[in-house]
């Protein structure tokens, strides 16, 4: 055990530091194992500030040399860096540091990655390349010179000038010291231009490694669209000369927006037919809009402290969501956030890890980059915009531009100019950013005299810390439907603010069949009492997109729960509505891929323990298995022709309606392969021209205990192109048996090309495991062992990767007590390691103690 637990900070105790950073200028000579960092910086007094302490921040730092206006001093070293006497007013700090990047395996600060130096600051790394104060609230501009023989130097902001062996870099808008980037290396750049709606020409460049330069085009036409959709709907334009982003194969996120030197995880910018899927494409036109839209939602005004990180994150978040729907399917990209959201932050809502939107405390904040300030936050600025309307959105995200440009803000600014603009009181709302866990919204009807009455009642089960929750205001979209399946009332906002509530419809003939939380208009819990017959004229009839998805679901839900409760068969009434949208050609293709789809085994885990029944991770994998197999039997007249009807001719485009396509088809596949034994799925794999069919047939194979010279097939083709043997590496260990899987994974970390400290790679291999519920938690605990091997492995080398990947033990709680044992005696043998990281010691000791 540690000698001391680590120290929590707390919100409460936030206090603005003592000076004002005026400008700051950096000089690097860059050397792999001993680098000098010289900083020049200008300090002033803060007249905001009451404690005049001058502390910098700085970790596994060598310092050479310091002074104050040109006098050296010898500064005292304090715990996480040093302070000094300084003057009463303003005054020049120098200092020379040395730092080796070669042995920074743990990829925040200055590092190494394939020979190319990278950064990565966010949230606490600048700490590990000079001394500062290295916290969100105090921002400067900088002015940086690298001196170093590399053929591309690059830094925030615009050029200044170059020679060999050097360049200068200035960005003229303060900032933060997390938004700090520097990157040097052997690199090539796909080039273009952009002209913004002030007229400014742009420069962008997305900067790869010699080879990778045919992956940029997807990127570069992602970045110009997601420029063109922020002045368009937010009214921003970027502010810079020069927009570059930069790929790094060794990157624990998957992006940073660092100001005008995005910094980027290879495998969320480099793209071709060949090597990317449809749902990689995606990804990367979400995530290069998430960054570039964090210039304005993060740079230009950033938070003032870490536990304001929703501000920026969830907000961005809620951007790039729009955006990936104004590009391709609202209605498909909501069910897929809502299904994000319920695999990962309900579970985590519900678990030792909840923690509120906005933390009171933490040890480590690199622990709280998490699906509830991310996923959660956007929720809640979904539900903002819902609330008040889209005209009063907008109206108050320019005063909120407008207001707190070029400052760190929190919370209470940001609901601040709703307030302004609306005259709304938003005290209530903000329970949402203080208090943990998923509401559950339960829902009683009544129907008398023409009247028909929905009574909600909200409730939050305790979390820790948090046993009492308040109730919130809930934004419930309704509308009501006849038995012919029109709408006779059309989508209604009810504002909910009570624990209970009743609202009415008036002047009906006839009860209605009630369509509610529309578009999944807030992040609860539905807690209802539903036929299966009304699931299925739900399905079939219901005009909201997301809740016509949704009854297929419950339906899908309900028939497993009874195959797994009760051992009853697969319901015929849920096959024939199975039946009844596989074969409805008006729907969008991509919409009845999400509709066909079967229900997560950890979905119907947590739904079985959130009905107060132990989930049985066989016995789940054993039902899910059946009625998969009953889905392809009932469909099989259907599938071949629906297989052939979703062929996409002709050369590959990631456009949303051949993606949509190439889904159901892939879908089809699957069933299609339960039935005959893998033939199509071979035949799709010998003929595939792009890896979103490949792979596709691949994993159907996989799925069925097929496709072994496959595996090898593709191994031989792609195992000179490290993101392609992610997949592969991933998707072995995904599609396992659950009685193989643990081995499986263990065999492959001994295959020459496991690359344990490549984060990409780690996780492939062990998050696959962990969402593989059968497998990683099949009764002999091998799954369990395996992983707690490997994170105490990597802990001493990359903690913020080991922290992240221990959440696959988060919800220990839920199973059996044999289960439960194996696993504690796990947390407790890696909470026993001796040097155990403090980002690791405190999700260990939140999952234990939750």
């Amino acid at each position: 055990m540690k000698d001391a637990a680590p120290q929590k900070i707390y919100l409460s105790d936030y206090t603005p530091f003592g000076y004002r950073v005026e400008e700051v200028h950096l000089t690097f000579r860059l050397a792999p194992e001993a680098t000098r960092v010289l900083s020049r910086i200008r300090f002033a007094p803060n007249p905001e500030a009451t404690d005049r302490r001058f502390f910098l921040h700085g970790e596994q730092l060598k310092l050479l040399s310091a002074r104050i206006d040109g006098a050296p001093i010898t500064p005292r070293f304090v715990d996480g860096g040093l302070e000094a006497d300084v003057p009463d007013g303003p005054f020049l700090w120098e200092a020379e540091v040395e730092i080796a990047p070669a042995k920074n395996t743990a990829l925040e600060g200055l590092y190494m990655s394939g020979g190319m130096y990278c950064t990565q600051c966010e949230a606490e790394g600048f700490r590990k390349i000079t001394y500062y104060p290295d916290r969100p609230d105090v921002m400067a501009t900088f002015t940086v010179r690298i001196e170093s023989d590399m053929p591309v130097l690059l830094s925030n902001g615009n050029p200044l000038g170059k020679g060999a062996g050097w360049a200068e870099w200035h960005d003229p808008w303060p900032k933060p010291s997390y938004l700090f980037a520097l990157v040097a290396g052997d690199l090539v750049n796909h080039a273009d231009r952009f002209t913004t709606m002030e007229g400014r020409d742009v420069e962008l460049n997305i900067w790869v490694r010699p080879g990778d330069e045919g992956k940029c085009a997807f990127g570069m036409d992602a970045l110009k669209r997601s420029m063109k959709w922020d002045e368009e709907v937010y009214g921003r334009a970027y502010d810079l000369d020069i927009f570059n982003i930069v790929a790094v194969d060794d990157f624990n996120m998957g992006a940073m927006e660092n100001k005008g030197l995005n910094i980027f995880n290879s495998s969320c910018v480099l793209a071709s037919p060949e090597t990317s899927t449809d749902a990689n494409f995606e990804r990367i036109e979400a995530i290069i809009a998430h960054e570039y839209f964090h210039n304005w939602t993060g740079n230009r005004i950033t938070c003032r402290d870490w536990f304001q990180l929703c501000l920026k994150e969830g907000l961005t978040v809620f951007r790039d969501q729009q955006f990936t729907g104004d590009q391709r399917s609202h209605a498909v990209k909501r069910i897929d956030d809502v299904l994000t959201l319920r695999g990962r932050q309900f579970r985590e809502d519900n678990g030792p890890l909840a923690h509120p939107v906005r933390p009171e405390s933490f040890v480590e904040i690199n622990n709280f980059y998490t699906a509830t300030v991310y996923e959660k936050g956007a929720e809640l600025i979904g539900m903002l915009k819902t609330l008040v309307g889209d005209a009063a959105y907008k109206e108050a995200l320019d005063l909120y531009f407008r207001r707190h440009d070029g400052q760190a803000a929190t919370i209470e600014d940001w609901l601040k100019v709703f307030e302004d603009v609306t005259g709304r009181d938003l005290s209530q709302f903000k329970l949402w950013y203080s208090q943990a866990g998923t509401p559950r919204l339960k829902v009683e009807e009544a129907f008398e005299n023409g009247t028909y009455t929905l009574t909600f009642t909200q409730s939050t089960p305790p979390t820790p810390g948090q046993p009492v929750k308040d109730p919130k205001v809930i934004p419930i979209l309704v509308g009501l439907l006849d038995d012919t399946g029109a709408e006779i009332q059309p989508t209604t906002l009810l504002e909910m603010t009570q624990e209970r509530q009743s609202f009415c419809f008036e002047g009906l003939s006839a009860r209605p069949i009630p369509s509610i939380l529309r578009n999944f208009s807030a992040p609860v819990i539905l807690q209802r009492e539903s036929s299966n017959a009304e699931r299925a004229f739900l399905l079939a009839h219901d005009t909201d997109p997301f809740n016509k998805w949704e009854a297929g679901r419950a339906l899908a839900k309900d028939v497993l729960t009874r195959m797994i409760c009760d051992g009853a068969p697969a319901d015929p009434a849920y096959l024939d509505a199975l039946q009844r949208v596989a074969r409805d050609d008006s729907l969008d293709p991509a919409f009845r891929a999400l509709a066909l789809r079967q229900p997560s085994e950890e979905d119907i885990a947590q739904t079985l323990f959130d009905a107060g029944r132990t989930p049985d991770p066989a016995r789940i994998h054993d039902a899910a298995e059946t009625l998969a197999q009953a889905r392809a039997e009932a469909l099989q007249d259907l599938l071949p022709r629906l297989y052939a009807e979703m062929h996409v001719p002709g050369p590959y485009s990631p456009d949303a309606k051949a993606a949509g396509k190439r889904a159901l088809q892939n879908t089809v596949l699957g069933l299609l392969s339960r039935l005959d034994s893998g033939e199509a799925a071979r035949r799709q794999y010998a003929a595939a021209d792009n890896m979103t069919m490949q792979l596709g047939a691949l994993a159907s194979l996989l799925t069925i205990e097929r496709g072994r010279a496959e595996t090898a097939a593709f191994y031989d083709q792609w195992k000179a192109d490290r993101l392609v043997m992610d997949k592969w590496f991933g998707l072995q260990v995904a599609c396992a048996a659950p009685e193989a899987a643990a081995e499986t994974a263990r065999a492959l970390t001994e295959h020459a090309d496991f690359d344990w400290k490549n984060p990409n790679r780690f996780r492939a291999v062990f998050g696959s495991l962990a969402t593989n519920p059968a497998g990683f938690h099949h009764e002999s605990g091998a799954g369990y062992a395996l992983l707690a091997d490997w994170l105490i492995r990597l802990d001493p080398v990359n903690p913020q990767t080991t922290a992240r990947m221990c959440s696959a033990f988060e919800t220990w709680r839920r199973y059996d007590a044999d289960r439960q044992g194996l696993i504690r005696a796990q947390l407790e043998r890696i909470l026993n390691q001796p040097g155990l990281s403090r980002d690791t010691t405190e999700m260990i000791t939140r999952i234990l103690e939750g």
